[in-house]
């Protein structure tokens, strides 16, 4: 099977609009670690499941261990956060409560507290599925990703 160059897959790709989210976690010490992405999917709402694509690191591990997730949508006004998180030498997090024995993010747009359902391992990152255990959202605006650049909301609605 021929496949695609991978820059201009990446390239490709970039042009799909996506919100950004901080999925975060406990650790085995019960510190809170997290990480920025752009692949959080919802699978069916009956039940509610949903899916994260996630790279080996110490988020990777602590959902591996605890079978636990928080998907955290971000606000618009939420770049530097989204930039925290994707930072690998990160070793604080900003504001956040516990909910459902998960962090969550303070202003996120929405949050959903996950229990992994079933692992799959493809290429160099883990799918993690999940049902939802509990979500809550607000009617902010979210940060959105396009073209690998950040954007401020979804943009004006078009009418049908």
């Amino acid at each position: 099977m021929q496949r695609a160059d991978p820059l201009a897959f990446r390239q490709a790709a970039s042009r799909f609009a996506t919100g950004v989210a901080v999925l975060t976690a406990l650790d085995s010490h019960g510190e809170v670690c997290g990480m920025t992405a752009n692949s959080f999917v919802t699978i069916s709402l009956s039940p509610p499941t949903v899916l994260v694509s996630v790279k080996p690191g110490r988020t990777h591990e602590a959902m591996s261990a605890s079978g636990r997730y928080g998907v955290n949508v971000l606000p618009e006004q939420a770049k530097a956060l989204s930039k925290h998180f994707a930072d690998r030498l990160r070793d604080t997090c900003p504001d956040y409560e516990i909910v459902e024995g998960l962090p969550r993010l303070s202003n996120c747009v929405a949050f959903f507290a996950c229990e992994v359902t079933r692992t799959i391992d493809v290429s160099d990152h883990t799918l993690f599925i999940a049902e939802v255990s509990e979500c809550d959202y607000c009617d902010s605006l979210p940060l959105v990703f396009f073209s690998s650049r950040y954007h401020l909301g979804p943009g004006k609605p078009v009418d049908r």
